[in-house]
């Protein structure tokens, strides 16, 4: 998405186009510059056009700059052709004003468009089986899930959130049996822990609270692991822990609009159905009494077993129904957001896709890397299985859900992230996320000392002409940039660049308000600056809402 500044620019370059050489339907580049004497930006529509112009690109070049130079409505108070035939645009400060009031008049709605003509998207993400608490690998894909779907609910998605649970299979039982132990352990009795069963400590406090619950009731008890143990278990085994991980998304900050059962899937039929369907489209073959999928002559690695010799199906099957159950509810795009260890496994249901026929861009996987606790400079250990782990609630208990969140998302999504506890614990302006908190907090508590000043004001109609301080024609092209950034953040599975467009922007703020005054006895310089920091609150307060954080008004 082209910033307001850029698509004006681009309009006249267009004009300028369209008289020296004709019309054309082309897009035309336009680029912030990289230095100041480069210009405010930079386009290279000579270079890209030169040849349906017929001439060379720096000739082309200078006709476009005489042209804009001619303009007496110009926007442009210079205008030079650089190297072969780079364009640099130098604006007047009114054409920046101009961006800034494009913003007040928007007000919250500026980073929101209509792209999107409400295009229903599913974002399915954690997806994590309930048999133990949330980690903090869980919490990275959790924010940014959350706010991947933030994103595109601005750019004018209709966007469904989804947490797909298995509470169906082996792992479902190896964690019944472990709670029925610990559960027997309550009796003084000692039980072995399946030898693949889950060993954490937290499944003595769901025994603890099952045996609580069972105070007083008849007939409720197993002194043996029968089938009728393993529903029982079973049963209150995925439902303790699905509540657990609610209770934990819900103090992140994340929230669903639907949690998809595994079970409801092999109740409804809906696997057979969907292997049947792969066999109509003679995706499917026998081999040593197991269902393959020909997934390597479909962009896999390799073929994927999909029904075992024993007749069960494996996650893979099931997850190629899933997704067509996705197809069949109407979804037009889904995106799931995975860790880097399902890579494999992607690559196969996509195979299985194409075999079915899907759209290529119906479905988008958003893969991440893993995280890790660093304290003191050491990176802790942690191991889910053997119950070696900090958990995603301890987390949030100590830091919170704002600092938890600007933390998982501080590196981009393909790198492997170091949380680093020592520096989320801090409250000092090092703090990214208390710093960028601050800013608007800052913002907030000059309005509060404006009182009068700023009542009733229709911001979009104040006299701007006030602003001509370098730093403040900065700050107004780089509010300009937030809808753009809103869109990349989202298109290229890139909340980091939001949260780093925020951290530079407030500390643009924090330098400029430290050098300037913005309260002063010149009633029209105060009234031009409040309305900077009324465009700067704006953007502020809806880049921190896209991350899922407060904005406090008071620190």
């Amino acid at each position: 998405m082209s910033t307001y500044l850029e698509s004006r620019i681009a309009e006249a370059l267009a004009a300028a186009y369209q008289n020296v050489v004709g019309p054309s339907s082309e897009a035309i580049d336009v680029r912030p510059s990289d230095r100041p004497e480069f210009g405010d930006f930079s386009s290279n529509v000579a270079l890209a056009r030169a040849s349906d112009a017929a001439v060379a690109p720096r000739e082309l070049a200078e006709r476009l700059v005489g042209r804009l130079k001619e303009s007496d409505e110009g926007d442009f108070r210079d205008v030079r052709v650089a190297g072969p035939g780079f364009v640099n645009l130098y604006l007047k400060p009114e054409t920046i004003h101009s961006a800034l009031g494009h913003l007040l008049g928007l007000g919250d709605r500026f980073g929101h468009s209509d792209q999107g003509a409400r295009t229903r998207m599913q974002v399915e993400f954690v997806s994590s089986n309930p048999t133990g608490p949330l980690t903090v690998g869980h919490g990275r894909q959790a924010v940014l899930g959350d706010v991947l779907a933030n994103l595109y609910v601005r750019l004018g998605y209709d966007v469904q959130r989804e947490y797909y649970f298995n509470d169906e299979g082996r792992q479902i039982d190896l964690l019944a049996e472990s709670l029925w132990a610990r559960h027997r352990e309550l009796s003084g009795e000692s039980h072995e822990i399946p030898e693949d069963g889950y060993r954490g400590e937290y499944l003595v406090d769901v025994a603890k609270e099952l045996d609580d619950d069972l105070s007083g009731r008849s007939g409720v008890s197993f002194p043996s692991f029968t089938e009728e143990a393993r529903l029982f278990y079973r049963r209150e085994a995925v439902e303790r822990l699905t509540g657990m991980i609610q209770d934990d998304l819900g103090k992140l900050g994340v929230r669903f609009d639907r949690w998809f059962s595994e079970v409801t899937l092999h109740r409804s039929g809906e696997v057979a159905e969907a292997l049947d369907a792969l066999r109509r489209h003679d995706g499917v073959y026998e081999k040593d009494g197991a269902v393959w999928l020909k997934s390597e002559a479909f962009g896999a690695s390799q073929d994927a077993v999909l029904v075992r010799s024993n007749g069960r199906p494996t996650y893979l099957m099931v997850d190629i129904a899933y997704h067509m159950n996705k197809k069949a509810r109407g979804f037009d795009r889904v995106i799931n957001v995975q860790g880097a260890d399902h890579h494999a496994e992607l690559t196969y249901v996509k195979a299985a896709l194409r075999i079915l026929g899907l759209p290529e861009e119906w479905l988008h996987y958003a893969v991440h890397q893993f995280v890790s606790l660093k304290e003191g400079g050491q990176t802790l250990k942690m191991s889910t299985r053997a119950g070696r782990f900090v958990t995603l609630h301890d987390l949030l208990a100590e830091l919170g859900g704002d600092i938890v969140r600007w933390f998982m998302i501080s590196r981009k999504p393909e790198a492997h992230l170091d949380f680093d506890l020592d520096l989320a614990r801090s409250e000092s302006q090092d703090n990214p996320a208390t710093y960028v908190q601050y800013a608007h907090t800052r913002i907030v508590s000059i309005f509060r000392k404006v009182g009068s000043l700023q009542e009733g004001a229709e911001w979009g109609t104040v006299d701007l002409s006030p602003l001509t301080e370098p730093e403040e024609l900065d700050l107004i092209k780089s509010l300009d940039r937030f809808p753009d950034i809103v869109e990349t953040s989202a298109v290229a599975f890139g909340p980091h660049l939001l949260a780093d467009y925020a951290l530079q922007l407030s500390r643009a703020f924090h330098g400029y308000y430290d050098r300037h005054r913005v309260l002063s006895e010149n009633e029209t310089l105060t009234r031009a600056r409040l309305a900077l920091l009324r465009g700067m609150r704006v953007v502020l307060r809806e880049s921190l809402a896209a991350l899922g954080m407060s904005a406090p008004e008071e620190m």
